[in-house]
Formats: C-alpha cells, structure tokens, sequence
C-alpha cells in the first residue's frame, strides 16, 4: 500500500509554452534499446499462486514474447521448483532476450543457474536479493538468503554480462552492489512483502539515485501502476522502471496481445505526461518536472 500511496502523492509541473515534438518514450539500456523504460518484473510460481490456465513453461513464454513484441523486455523468475528458472531460459531462447532472474541460494546453486543463463544467452542476469526474507529460503540447507559483498563480486564475475542487483533500499545498500561489481540495481522492497516497516520505492529512490546513478543503472519498482508514475520514478533519478502484478491478468485475458494493450496503454500516458511537462525525451524528464512545493 505505501509502495503506490507515495507515488501517487508526488505532483508534476505542467508546463505546454514548449514545441510541438511528439515525445521520444524510448531507452537504450546495455546495449539494446526499448521502445519504453517499463520492464516486467519476475514473477514465478503463477500455476499455483494464480491459475492453473498457464503452467509455468507456457506463461513465460507468452510473457516474454509479449514482452519482446511490444518493445520492451520481461525479467523472469526463480524459485524451488526447478521448473520456474528453466521455464525462464527456454522462454529466454525463444524470444531472444530477457532477463533471467536468480534467488540468493548457496553459492553453488547460483554458480550453476548463472551458468544455465549464460548458456541460454542471457545478455544481462539479475539476482533478487530482496527474496532473502522469504521463508523456503530462510528454512533451506545449505543456507540462502542475505549475501556478501565477496559473494556478490563472485556472481557478477560469474555471469560475464551485466549483473542486477534487485532489492537495494539504502545508498548503503547501492554503494555497496556497486563495490560487488553490479552494473545496475533495482530499488524495490519485493512489493512490500519479506519485511513491514520499509519505506515505499518512491522514498527510497531519490537519495539513492543522486549518490550512484551516474555509476550505476538505476531501476525501480513497487506500486507503478501508469505512464505518470513512469514518469514520476524517472524525475526522482530512476532510468526506467519494473512493474510486475498488471501484467498478470493482461497475459491471464489476452495473451501475448494483452501485454501489448498494457504497454501501449503505459507509453500514450507517459508520452501524454511528457507534452505536458515539456519534456521531449526521457533526459529532459528532471527533478525540475516535479513539484517541490
């Protein structure tokens, strides 16, 4: 709930004394450039957490081809069952390119995922070290769960592409994933769900960016739910964006297609907030664009 509450409470300046341009809402992010600064977030797990429609293998693969279709790219899952992260690289093989996304499980565990990855040609691999709070990796021998700077460094020198650190809620935290060698983070609180008390995405972001985002890529996620609140996590210092729970019942309604209907729906709002604000490309979208009063 404070994930989306605090986005909503920030307000940006409206400001139409500029040119025509239609708005660029496009990203290069490693390499590779997306037609919007949305990714989705992994989820796994959906057969039994949603419906039984998709099993795991099936809804990856609409996911991420959707995903991939419509301009952007899908960050998949991980879990106990194995299924989950295999379904991940097979949909990773047949679209092209997405973003395999492993838990903090012991360091040979993650060895070996990293390595399925990088076999499955993952360009970028991203850890969700936020998972640490949840309870199958608490009760798991040998232990997973929070990790090291040392054992960090390990991984990212194990992928050999950039590596993603996701769960990172402190410029402590940033610092050091930069020190552990990530190429990017993800400022996310896993939707509020391993620990109460933590403040929402959209508190933690601007410190965090303004102390490592001309180091690091920034990303963030946690209650974006439209194109305004694009927009409002790149005016406090974010480079683009994950949102993982709409997309569910867009897949879950129409498929590959659905994804497509929600991403064009989140670009004609950003791109809508953007002509209103002045802002003609994503580097123009400031912390001038919100308002401070």
């Amino acid at each position: 709930i404070r994930n989306y509450d605090k986005w909503q409470e920030i307000r940006v300046n409206m400001d139409t004394i500029c040119g025509p341009e239609i708005p660029d809402t496009s990203l290069e992010l490693f390499g590779e450039k997306f037609d919007l600064p949305v990714f989705a977030a992994p989820i796994a797990a959906v057969e039994g957490h949603y419906s039984p429609y998709y099993n795991e293998f099936d809804y990856t693969e609409t996911l991420a081809k959707g995903c991939r279709e419509a301009g952007i790219a899908a960050f998949t899952g991980d879990g106990l069952n194995r299924d989950f992260f295999n379904a991940g690289c097979a949909a990773l093989e047949k679209s092209g390119f997405s973003v395999p996304t492993v838990k903090p499980w012991h360091k040979e565990l993650v060895f070996e995922k990293i390595d399925q990855a990088k076999s499955s040609g993952a360009k970028i691999i991203a850890m969700d070290i936020d998972a640490s709070g949840l309870p199958f990796l608490k009760s798991m021998t040998p232990p997973s769960g929070p990790k090291s700077v040392a054992e960090l460094r390990e991984f990212s020198e194990r992928a050999g592409v950039p590596f993603i650190l996701k769960g990172i809620m402190t410029v402590k935290g940033a610092l050091k994933a930069l020190e552990a060698g990530a190429s990017g983070i993800v400022v996310s609180n896993h939707g509020g769900r391993v620990l109460d008390g933590t403040p929402g995405g959209a508190e933690a972001l601007p410190t965090i960016a303004e102390a490592v985002g001309d180091k690091l890529t920034v990303l963030v996620d946690g209650g974006i739910r439209s194109g305004v609140d694009v927009f409002r996590a790149l005016a406090l210092g974010a480079d683009g964006v994950l949102i993982g729970r709409p997309i569910l019942p867009m897949i879950y309604g129409g498929g590959a297609e659905g994804v497509q209907v929600y991403v064009d729906k989140l670009k004609a709002e950003l791109a809508d907030c953007m002509q209103m604000t002045g802002c003609a490309t994503l580097k123009d979208i400031t912390r001038d664009t919100i308002y401070n009063g």
